[in-house]
């Protein structure tokens, strides 16, 4: 667990509007929700889950149903293929590695959309994962090593042969098409404050990690209605994936090596998005660190509903948020550091659904906390 970082609310006002400009999410959020299908989900009040762990208000924005693809990653990569589409003449191919939500989005765009799609998937993504990708009919190509693996051959292949790459991570001289994606996803955060019209502000506001670019888009698109001065936004990661932790903690971007075994797929990165770091590290409070086992029992405490709580399907990555506050919330000294008590109004996102549905079941079986 990182705490005592120093989040600046002129860097990140400055930082952000620099990345992230308000106009370009405002752009992005116009477009997404002029889709057919579009649906805002829903922001469930959770009380029995805020007794349970002590807190004054509980909520959840639940990305389950977002365009039935299951995650919040339905936003962002399919409006920059929506953006890259607008902007080319002739056919376009466009390609991208996954753990499989980031995929589904592309994929599921370049079918509806007009393009064709290539699909980079490493070792360790399921089969099921694959074939809900390979549905909306994207070409498969799977590579030996890791989610960052992937990232990079499928770079090289789609400089050789031509293709537009629909990355949510950034590197040197590729930034747009990510600035695209994290514009996307603001379409939740804009939902978040209109669905908490008439609310006090959250006191506390948990993001997943990955690459960095929700919680970026988050930070970038909430840090205006509920400014750092009265929020603290937590970074939550993976043990074994912890890239923006060790970034944040050195100052720099760190590449963590290793398999980064995790049940937590879609935030089994190595490496920041620097465009993302920057972001995050103007705009965060702590960095928290968490295990499997911690991922599991809050999955079974959001699927069990009761006491006024609705049941949520969150996957892994999705019962992120809850985990992290479980972890802060048996740290006593670290809950002082933040000021998360009684009085605390907390709001964390459940970025998916069961969509490796198998995954799912073999996790639920695992035992209950």
């Amino acid at each position: 667990m990182l705490t005592g970082l120093h989040p600046d609310a002129k860097r990140l006002a400055e930082t952000a509007e620099a990345i992230l400009p308000t106009s370009r999410r405002r752009a992005a959020q116009r477009e997404i929700m002029s889709w057919e299908g579009y649906a805002p989900t829903p922001l469930r009040a959770l009380p029995g889950l805020a007794g349970r762990l002590q807190v004054a208000h509980l909520w959840c924005k639940d990305e389950g149903s977002r365009f039935g693809l299951g995650s919040f990653k339905a936003l962002g990569g399919a409006y920059a293929v929506r953006e890259q589409i607008g902007s080319k003449r002739g056919s376009l191919v466009v390609a991208c590695a996954t753990e499989g939500n980031h995929g589904r989005s592309v994929a599921w765009a370049a079918r509806r959309f007009g393009a064709q799609c290539i699909i980079y998937l490493h070792a360790r993504v399921s089969e099921a994962r694959e074939q809900a990708i390979a549905n909306y009919g994207a070409s498969i190509r799977r590579i030996v090593g890791t989610y960052d693996d992937a990232v990079r051959q499928c770079a090289v292949d789609a400089e050789r042969e031509g293709w537009t790459v629909i990355s949510d991570t950034s590197w040197a001289g590729y930034e747009e098409i990510p600035r695209s994606v994290m514009a996307g996803y603001t379409v939740l955060t804009r939902e978040i404050v209109e669905q908490m019209a008439g609310e006090a502000p959250p006191t506390h506001v948990f993001l997943q990690g990955g690459v960095g670019g929700m919680a970026a888009a988050a930070l970038a698109d909430l840090s205006e209605p509920y400014p750092l001065a009265a929020t603290r936004y937590i970074l939550v990661e993976p043990l074994d994936a912890a890239c923006l932790m060790a970034s944040l903690r050195a100052n720099r971007p760190i590449r963590i090596e290793g398999e980064m075994k995790t049940v937590m797929a879609g935030l089994a990165c190595g490496e920041p998005s620097p465009i993302a770091l920057e972001i995050v590290g103007a705009g965060v409070s702590a960095a928290i660190a968490i295990g499997d086992d911690l991922v599991v029992e809050a999955m079974h405490m959001m699927a069990a509903g009761g006491q006024g709580d609705s049941r949520i399907v969150a996957g892994p990555s999705g019962a992120a948020g809850l985990a992290g506050l479980l972890a802060l919330r048996s740290n006593e000294e670290a809950c002082r550091a933040l000021e998360l008590g009684r009085q605390s109004r907390v709001l964390i996102i459940n970025t998916e659904g069961d969509t490796d549905a198998a995954a799912y079941r073999r996790l639920m079986g695992a035992g209950r906390p």
